[in-house]
């Protein structure tokens, strides 16, 4: 079967982990792929393309590399891309958009550049079928991707029409969610297995509980939804039936699923109800707890395990919950707060209490847990008075954060010198924590 270049744009920071578990998709050596700044490169056939599409958590699209060479300006891509047999791959009656990105383009218009793309691929079907596609910017049947560096151009036609990150459950969210390949990210990230309770105390619409529950499920994320490859030519519906129905195949039992501790719980209880809809929908509803309440006063839900959270942040902060307010005056206090003068003062110090808070609550009530916890704030660890054991470097969009590690471990050394020493027993202080 015939091998492409597939290119699998990622966040950055994601590389390394998405060679890994394309490695696992495929069954193909980590040593045959490349890392760019955005993203991953391998050898791959159309198949292939379908199984990443499938089964991929942390890749954002699928695309396949058409074309690639020299340009130095717009007629060269306009003779480039008008060679490429657009015929063999899509329907003349298919309405189609093309994305044009750059890095150190030496030309001076990107719009005039995507115009003239445009046209060669019109005037390709024009002179091969008698026809033209219609262009779609909103709602295409084709994505086209050219990727322009100083010296080089790259085509590629997208496999995955939308992003991947669009797993097709999740309807219900709230107003600032987390992308689900982030979420996919950062559980791939803490090295977190299903044999280990799994808990979000700050789970908003569900996000990052409900790819942990569909991990622990082993539920393909590209199983409930569709894939631009369907819209192309080479697609056979009974090869990508047959992939489907080896995915299902793998799904855990009912009877499994029942081993399975996910945990979730939001202040707002609008959002609890978004998160069990969505869980519904995503199949995984039976294996996961969401309940109400504050992320300040909330127990552990079980044994010892792993705490995941994307707490809010800057004016956010509000709907993570403060003991004693309801929702709704955080949001009148939240309006006063952050619109009137000295706000960038408020704003900071608001963050600041509620984790100092946060890490009290947690040394007090969740001992033995590993916490992870991503923030833009570089400085957090020191303000929750809390010595992180591993950071992690990853972007929220175009937010450049850190994933923290924290070990909420009873016993420090310092408890055991108290212990040593006293008559009596010594209270116990945070391992970790600033003294």
């Amino acid at each position: 079967m015939y091998q492409y270049f597939l290119y699998l744009p990622c966040p950055a920071g994601v590389q390394g982990m998405l060679r890994n578990e394309i490695s696992q998709i495929l069954n193909k050596p980590i040593n045959q792929m490349s890392e760019t700044r955005t993203g991953v490169i391998l050898k791959g056939t159309w198949d292939d393309a379908l199984k990443l599409n499938l089964y991929t958590r942390l890749a954002q699209r699928v695309l396949i590399e058409l074309s690639h060479g020299f340009y130095r300006n717009e007629n060269d891509l306009y003779r480039a891309v008008g060679s490429v047999p657009w015929e063999d791959w899509f329907h003349n009656q298919l309405t189609f958009k093309v994305d044009v990105t750059a890095q150190h383009s030496p030309l001076t218009s990107l719009n005039f550049a995507t115009l003239r793309i445009k046209d060669a691929v019109v005037d390709r079907f024009r002179d091969m079928t008698g026809e033209r596609p219609s262009i779609d910017t909103h709602f295409p049947g084709v994505r086209l991707h050219v990727h322009l560096t100083t010296e080089e151009f790259y085509v590629y036609i997208d496999t995955s029409g939308e992003p991947l990150f669009k797993r097709g459950w999740r309807v219900d969210k709230g107003d600032a969610p987390l992308k689900e390949t982030l979420a996919a990210a950062m559980i791939a990230a803490c090295g977190w297995t299903p044999e280990t309770p799994f808990y979000d105390p700050c789970c908003g619409s569900g996000t990052i509980a409900i790819e942990a529950a569909q991990i622990a499920c082993k539920i393909a994320p590209g199983s409930q939804r569709r894939f631009g490859f369907q819209n192309l030519r080479p697609y056979q519906r009974a090869t990508w039936d047959n992939l489907v129905r080896q995915a299902r195949s793998q799904e855990l039992s009912l009877t499994e699923r029942q081993k399975i501790k996910v945990f979730g719980s939001d202040v707002s209880f609008r959002m609890v109800d978004f998160a069990n809809r969505n869980a519904e929908r995503a199949g995984v509803l039976d294996c996961i707890e969401f309940r109400g309440g504050d992320a300040l006063q909330r127990m552990p839900p079980t044994q010892p395990g792993l705490m995941l959270v994307n707490p809010p942040y800057g004016e956010r902060i509000e709907i993570a919950g403060v003991a004693g307010r309801s929702y709704e005056q955080n949001q009148d206090a939240s309006f006063v707060r952050h619109t009137g003068p000295g706000r960038e003062q408020a704003q900071t110090e608001g963050d600041t209490d509620f984790f100092v808070q946060l890490a009290s609550h947690w040394k007090k009530n969740f001992s033995g847990w590993t916490a992870w916890m991503l923030t833009p704030d570089l400085k957090l660890p020191s303000k929750m008075r809390l010595k992180e054991s591993r950071r992690v470097p990853m972007w929220n969009g175009p937010i450049e954060c850190r994933l923290f590690r924290f070990d909420l471990v009873a016993g420090s050394a310092r408890d055991k010198r108290l212990q040593k020493n006293a008559t009596s027993d010594a209270p116990l202080v945070q391992n970790g924590s600033h003294e």
